[in-house]
Parts: structure tokens; sequence; C-alpha cells
């Protein structure tokens, strides 16, 4: 790992290690989860032929190698050493020789001078320390002219997943809840905070578009337990053997509850941010 802004050295210790682990080992289940969310995205991402691309969060790669089909060269970047080389790995077995990938914190790595046209991320920025710091050097990347377009969560009131499996597992407890202002996985949900941070980091007025559609945890009950127990893993070995048992029957009814002809789902809601460098 290259050097990391002491704001994101939490984040940097959890995804360079057992959260980057875990989201390496079921790429595909994410990837699956959220896929309906994909083709807008890259719909308004627009890339050209001749586009330069940076990938912030690449993670596993998806994003990076859809991109690539597409632009000139695409960089991932991301914090995790398990999703890089996942990601590394599987653009090879694609063919895809336009991409590379980076390890760095891009909230003070050196990413270079007006180096893209396009800044793109899916589910990737909500984590910054310090957001202003970090999307400011995103918009010193972009040439001018050039687009920041991002996928991320609406608020957490508009992701039932989110406070569903929460108290499925919770058994007396009460869990800690990520604030609106971040970091964390709804940073992004408001508006008007999305606004504030992209202009004051030099980014024009930015544009945001709802989505709405449901996310998929797999085909039956017992596989989207067996997902969502690895995903909730540390809320769940901290208990003793009693609790834990509560709290897998009570994850197993609520999954079994959503369970319908596509599987199980749970409504979920999405931003698409566009930003122009000023």
């Amino acid at each position: 790992m290259t050097a990391v802004d002491p704001s994101n050295a939490d984040a940097a210790a959890a995804w360079d290690g057992p959260n980057g682990d875990v989201w390496a080992e079921h790429a595909d289940m994410f990837d699956n989860g959220v896929a309906r969310y994909l083709p807008p995205f890259l719909d308004a991402v627009a890339l050209e032929p001749s586009s330069q691309v940076l990938d912030v969060g690449c993670g596993n790669g998806i994003t990076t190698r859809e991109a690539a089909r597409r632009a000139a060269h695409v960089t991932g970047v991301d914090l995790s050493t398990r999703m890089l080389d996942l990601a590394r790995r599987r653009a090879a077995a694609e063919g895809l020789t336009n991409v590379s990938f980076v390890q760095a914190d891009v909230q003070i790595a050196d990413l270079g001078d007006a180096r893209y046209d396009r800044v793109i991320s899916r589910n990737g920025v909500m984590f910054f320390g310090d957001p202003v710091a970090a999307f400011a050097n995103l918009a010193r990347t972009l040439r001018p002219g050039g687009r920041l377009v991002l996928l991320v969560w609406q608020t957490m009131a508009d992701n039932p997943w989110f406070t569903a499996f929460r108290d499925a597992i919770a058994v007396g407890r009460q869990l800690p809840v990520p604030p609106p202002d971040g970091p964390g996985p709804f940073a992004l949900g408001s508006p008007d905070r999305v606004r504030t941070l992209l202009t004051s980091a030099g980014f024009a007025e930015p544009d945001l578009v709802g989505l709405r559609e449901p996310m998929y945890y797999g085909p039956d009950a017992a596989t989207a337990q067996r997902y969502l127990s690895a995903m909730l893993g540390g809320l769940l070995t901290e208990l003793d053997d009693g609790p834990r048992a509560d709290a897998d029957a009570g994850l197993r009814a609520e999954l079994a509850a959503h369970l319908g002809p596509d599987g199980v789902t749970y409504p979920s809601a999405m931003w698409i941010v566009t930003a122009r460098r000023r």
C-alpha cells in the first residue's frame, strides 16, 4: 500500500484486509445483486473510443472491464490488494489489454493533472475521510470539461435491505447506524450534500438521476443466507452460541419472506451523479 491519509487509515485497514477478502470471495454475488444498475450507469458515462478513464473504488473490476470495452484505456484504483488481484486476473482472462490497476488512496494519491476524460465509480466513493479533498483531487485529474459519473446509494430509508438484515440479527443489541454524512454506504444519499461536496471540490452543479431496482441476493433463501452471513460476519461472530443461533434463524426467516419468482430480492435505490469539472 502506498501512502494513506490518516482520515482513511481505518478504511484502508478494513478494505486491504478482512472486508476486501470477503468482497473478493463473493464478487459474483454482489455484481449480480446490483446488475440492473450497470447498463444505465454505463449509458450515463457515455464513453467514446478515445476516452481515458479512471475507475475509483474499482473493487473486483467489473466496471473497469465494461468501460475498457468502450474506451481507449481504463485505470482501476482501489485499496484492496485481494480485489485488485482478482480484477487483474479477470481482465487478463477476458483478453483486455487496455486496463491497468493501481492500489492507492485517491484522497491524496498523485493521479496526474488533466489526465482523464472520465472519472467513474460504482459504489466506491462514499467512504472518504475528507470527501472534499478526495473529490478535489479527482477534479484535478480530469481534463477541462471532463466528467465525473458516480453510482451511489440513496438514503438508508430508501434502501430497506440494510435495516432489514441488521434488525434480523440484532437479537436485543443496539447496532450502530452509519451516519448520513459518512463515511459510510449512505454518505452520498442526500442530494443537497452531494451538491455541496462536489461544488466545493471544483465541479459544476451536479445532476442527479434516481433509480430504483430490485436488489438480488440469490435464487433461494439458503444461498442468500450464506452470502449475507459472510457480509455480516463481524456482527455475527461476536455473538455467543445461543444468540448466534437466534440471529441465524431471524435472518433465515427474513430472507424466506422475500423469496419470489426471481429469487430473494429487496427494493433498493441509487443515484447516478454526473458533474463536469469547472
